[in-house]
């Protein structure tokens, strides 16, 4: 295996796995009323998220270089776990807004 490969895909996984975590917490902190709290915790969740991203987008440019990496499940389970984070930030966002306005 592509070690390269694997250590960016675990990095995606950890700060996509960390801002998804972050956005369940703001939606809880929402729940309770807590607004500020919960937007410093989208906050945070954007952050991690830019981080997985950066990640992504060496991928995606050594690749546009000719110079790819090896696809194997590890890197497919990581994108998975990214697109499942951004979906989840835009849902957390919904959510909390949805509660501030019904507050």
């Amino acid at each position: 295996m592509d070690e390269k490969t694997n250590e960016l895909a675990f990095q995606i996984i950890l700060y996509a796995g960390n801002g998804k975590s972050s956005m369940m917490e703001a939606i809880q902190e929402a729940k309770e009323n807590n607004f500020e709290i919960a937007d410093n915790k989208l906050k945070e969740a954007k952050e991690e998220l830019n981080k997985a991203h950066e990640f992504q987008t060496e991928l995606l440019q050594k690749e546009a270089q000719g110079k790819g990496y090896n696809i194997n499940i590890i890197l497919i389970h990581a994108q998975d776990h990214l697109m499942n984070a951004i979906t989840t930030q835009d849902l957390a966002t919904e959510i909390i807004d949805l509660y501030k306005r019904n507050k």
